[in-house]
């Protein structure tokens, strides 16, 4: 038996919920990041302040350390509790929400085309 995995593109509209808010961004979704990425200032907005722990995290911009945080992620019809983030300043970036291969391996496929 083989089980369905669902699609994503290259962009994808995630919502992310905290404690007080929640919020429908597009999402980068990015098979070369390990993990989940939210910029600190829509963390904020949505109340996920709580750091977990930190982690040494390798960039286009170098080695940093990050806070981890946890937030409820919904994407393509599937919703997640407790996914990790890492915070990071993304005002440079396009998209406030880059989605990682910790999440992408909970049943996705990339699909270039959609």
């Amino acid at each position: 038996m083989t089980t369905k995995k669902n699609e994503l593109g290259f962009l994808e509209p995630v919502t992310i919920c905290g404690p007080d808010r929640h919020k429908k961004v597009m999402a980068r979704i990015d098979t070369g990041a390990a993990r989940n990425s939210i910029d600190k200032n829509l963390a904020k907005k949505l109340g996920i302040q709580k750091v977990i722990h930190h982690k040494i995290v390798k960039s286009a911009h170098g080695v940093k350390k990050r806070p981890i945080v946890k937030a409820k992620l919904k994407i393509a019809d599937k919703e997640f509790e407790n996914m990790t983030f890492t915070l990071a300043d993304r005002t440079h970036m396009k998209y406030d929400v880059l989605i990682g291969r910790n999440t992408i391996k909970k049943g996705f496929l990339i699909n270039p085309d959609k």
